[in-house]
């Protein structure tokens, strides 16, 4: 009988393409679960900024995923969250000298939102939520998964405020020069306007969806 139901919680339990496509579409923080609002807003200016976040955000999620789950055992409950603050910070350390070290401007622009990733409540969420409880391999597909679907969404607003809002993608001009900017777009009201036509776009085909 316990052989059946090992072999039922196996057939039951998600594969590791569904954990990552789970926070990379189903569960994408920024454009489903609308957490992690703060660099989303702010730094996603330019695509060159809005990916610069979100591949930062991504690295710091997944090691800390794996550390996380490594010592789940030996962190006592009681210090947990002050733990996992510990674990994220040393490794947003590591993303801001390294951001420092290859562009001096970069790092400017991103500003003081580096620091502000131990507080992400992405990846503290994913800490405590999945990390704490499941293996290193599943915690770092979950990481994995919910770090390159916010990539997906800081890039998806980027690109579209930068094009709009400079007629450039990537500093690359795309328009020609009678190409009239919607200086709206680069400023923090474009950031609202541009969040709101994507989850526009999610929650269509979400309803689309249930109902087909």
């Amino acid at each position: 009988m316990s052989t059946e139901l090992k072999n039922i919680a196996l057939k039951d339990a998600p594969s590791s393409t569904d954990e990552f496509i789970k926070g990379l579409w189903r569960e994408n923080p920024v454009f489903v679960q609308v957490i992690g609002m703060c660099p989303t807003l702010a730094v996603s200016n330019s695509a060159k900024n809005a990916l610069a976040m979100g591949l930062a955000t991504a690295f710091v999620l997944v090691m800390s995923n794996v550390l996380i789950s490594s010592l789940r055992n030996f962190i006592p409950k009681q210090v947990r969250i002050a733990t996992y603050i510990l674990i994220i910070a040393t490794f947003v350390t590591m993303v801001d000298y390294s951001i420092q070290a290859i562009s001096v401007d970069l790092h400017k622009n991103l500003g003081a939102f580096i620091s502000l990733i131990v507080v992400n409540c992405i990846i503290l969420s994913r800490a405590e939520a999945f990390a704490s409880k499941n293996t290193v391999g599943k915690s770092a597909i979950d990481g994995l998964g919910m770090g390159f679907g916010f990539v997906f969404a800081l890039f998806c607003l980027g690109s579209v405020r930068e094009i709009l809002g400079n007629g450039s993608l990537f500093g690359f001009m795309i328009f020609p020069e009678s190409f009239q900017e919607w200086i709206v777009m680069i400023l923090p009201a474009g950031g609202f306007f541009t969040l709101a036509f994507w989850l526009l776009i999610f929650n269509h085909y979400k309803l689309k969806k249930a109902k087909s």
